[in-house]
């Protein structure tokens, strides 16, 4: 029996799903998400951002974003700033072997 071929919002569906699920599950392993909810937040933004990440992010609740949000931001790693602060540091004469 054949399996139908994926649209294109179905894998990006997909790879959504599967990367919000690794970033809560890389949140809970450092102790940041837990079955305690504690503290509430609150604030005004537009819906249409709110609307718009809910979209990108393939997640339906308020709470949902909010803690997915989180999450990326708190466990984002500084590689971009630390490669930037790196710019000048690489002797000249090193060998790359190209």
């Amino acid at each position: 029996m054949a399996t139908q071929p994926r649209t294109v919002a179905e894998s990006e569906a997909e790879v959504a799903l599967t990367r919000n699920r690794l970033v809560l599950e890389q949140a809970k392993a450092v102790g940041l998400l837990g079955t305690a909810k504690n503290t509430r937040l609150s604030g005004r933004v537009p819906s249409e951002l709110i609307e718009a990440a809910k979209k990108r992010a393939h997640v339906t609740s308020d709470t949902e974003l909010l803690e997915l949000a989180l999450s990326r931001l708190a466990l984002e790693d500084d590689f971009g700033a630390r490669l930037v602060g790196r710019k000048g540091r690489i002797p000249t004469d090193i060998e790359l072997g190209i």
